[in-house]
C-alpha cells in the first residue's frame, strides 16, 4: 500500500515502515561514529520504541555492544493498516542488532501490569541472568494500578490560577491565546498515579526480588524541567507534581539497592517533538522558538545526541562518581537553559504573532521532526511508491 500521513489533532494515525526504519538507522550510524564506550552489558529499557527509550536501546547496543530488553505497547499493522510507529522503530532496531551479532528481544504489553513485568523477568532470567542498567522511559496518558485495579488518567493543568499564554497550531502556523482552569486535587493525584515514580519503584522491588539485577545496578528514568516562560503550565503544574514524585522516587530506590550497591537517577532533559509534547499548549511554539536559537548557535540536540551525552559523558565516564546537581538529578538540559538562549527566547516570545512566526521561529524544523516520529519527511524516501505494511519485530518474544 501506497502510506501518507493521516491526522487527527494533534496525532497522526498513520506510519511509514522505511520511513521509521531510516530513522532508526541513521541514529545507528550516529552511535557508531562515535566508537565503542565501556557501557552497560545487560540492558532493560522499559518504554523501549520510541523516543529517549529507543535512543537509550540504540546507544547501549551500537555505542557499547550491550544484550538489550525491549518493554512497550506498540499497535502491530493488521491488513491495510499500519502500525504504530514504535512497532516499525523496534523491527528495525533489532534487525540491524541482530545483523551485528547483538541480543535483542523484546515484549509488547503493558508495562504497568503485573504479567508484563513477570513476563519480563522470566526472560531475564533464561537469556541474560541480570541486568546492569534499568531505563524508565514510560510515556502514557492512563495506567492502571496492577494492585488496586483503579484506573488513573493524567491532566495537563496548572495549579492554583488560569493560565493562559499563547500557544499554536503547528499544522496552520496560527498563533493563538489560550486559557486553562487549574486543576483539582483529584487532578493532581491521577497525575501522579500515572506519571509518577510508582510504576518505576514497582519495576524495581520485581526485578530486585527476582535476583535480576547486577551488583552495582544503575537505574535511570527521564524527567524535564524546562524554562520559566513554560513553568505554570508545566514544572508547576500537574505534570511538575508528577516529576517531583518521580524525582524523590530515585532516593527511595536507591535506598533499596543499597544491598547490591545500586543507584537510581533521573536525567533532566532537553525539550524535544514527541508524540506526548505536541499535544502540550504552549511547547510546541516554545521548542519552535528554541529551535531556531540553538541551531543558529550550533548547540542543538536530539534524542540520539541526547543519549550519546547522558552515556558517555555522565553515566559511563570511569569516575566513580556521576555529576549531579543540588537535588541529585543528572543534568543533561544545560545547553537549552544557558542564559544566552533563553534570554533570546524571552525576547522572541514577545515578538510572536501568526504574521512573524516564520521569521523568528523555526516552525519547519518543528513540524519535520513530528512527522519524522511517524517516518514522514525522511530524506530519501519514496513515499509514492509501494511498501509491506506487515512488518514483524524480529525479536518479539
Amino acid at each position: 500500500m501506497i502510506i501518507e500521513p493521516r491526522m487527527r489533532g494533534f496525532i497522526c494515525l498513520t506510519a511509514h515502515p522505511k520511513g521509521c526504519g531510516q530513522n532508526v538507522l541513521n541514529q545507528i550510524s550516529y552511535t557508531t561514529s562515535k566508537g565503542i564506550m565501556e557501557g552497560p552489558k545487560k540492558v532493560l529499557v522499559i518504554g523501549a520504541s520510541t523516543g529517549f527509550g529507543l535512543a537509550s536501546r540504540i546507544t547501549s547496543a551500537f555505542g557499547g555492544n550491550a544484550a538489550t530488553i525491549g518493554v512497550y505497547f506498540e499497535k502491530p499493522p493488521s491488513e491495510k493498516k499500519t502500525a504504530s510507529p514504535g512497532w516499525y522503530n523496534t523491527a528495525a532496531f533489532e534487525e540491524a542488532a541482530h545483523r551485528a551479532g547483538l541480543y535483542a528481544k523484546s515484549i509488547n504489553g503493558d508495562a504497568f501490569s503485573k504479567e508484563i513485568k513477570q513476563k519480563t523477568i522470566e526472560l531475564i532470567k533464561a537469556d541474560l541472568g541480570q541486568v546492569d542498567l534499568v531505563i524508565y522511559s514510560l510515556a502514557s496518558p492512563v495506567r492502571t494500578n496492577p494492585v488496586t485495579g483503579i484506573t488513573h488518567k493524567s491532566v495537563l493543568r496548572p495549579i492554583g490560577a488560569p493560565y493562559i499564554n499563547k500557544t499554536i497550531d503547528f499544522h496552520t502556523g496560527i498563533v493563538s491565546e489560550i486559557r486553562i482552569e487549574p486543576a483539582v486535587e483529584e487532578d493532581i493525584k491521577n497525575t501522579i498515579a500515572v506519571m509518577g515514580g510508582e510504576d518505576w519503584e514497582m519495576w524495581i522491588d520485581e526485578l530486585q526480588k527476582a535476583n535480576t539485577l547486577a551488583p552495582k545496578a544503575i537505574t535511570v528514568a527521564y524527567s524535564y524541567i524546562g524554562p520559566s516562560l513554560t513553568e505554570a503550565i508545566y514544572r508547576k503544574g500537574t505534570i511538575g507534581r508528577a516529576k517531583d514524585n518521580l524525582e524523590s522516587s530515585a532516593f527511595t530506590i536507591t535506598g533499596k539497592l543499597k544491598d547490591i550497591g545500586g543507584r537510581a537517577y533521573v536525567s533532566v532533559n532537553k525539550a524535544l517533538v514527541t508524540q506526548a509534547s505536541s499535544a502540550i499548549p504552549v511547547i510546541p511554539l516554545y521548542i519552535s522558538l528554541l529551535y531556531k536559537i540553538m541551531k543558529e548557535k550550533g548547540i542543538h540536540e536530539g534524542t540520539i545526541e541526547q543519549m550519546q551525552r547522558l552515556f558517555r559523558d555522565r553515566l559511563y565516564t570511569g569516575h566513580h562518581e556521576i555529576p549531579t546537581d543540588e537535588k541529585g538529578r543528572i543534568r543533561i538540559d544545560e545547553l537549552e537553559l544557558r542564559d544566552d538562549v533563553q534570554s533570546h527566547v524571552a525576547a522572541t516570545w514577545k515578538q510572536a504573532t501568526t504574521e512573524t512566526l516564520p521569521a523568528i521561529a523555526d516552525l519547519d524544523g518543528y513540524k519535520t521532526d513530528f512527522f519524522q516520529l511517524f517516518g514522514f519527511k525522511v530524506p530519501d524516501i519514496n513515499y509514492q511508491e509501494e511498501v509491506n505494511e506487515m512488518v514483524a519485530v524480529p525479536g518479539l518474544v
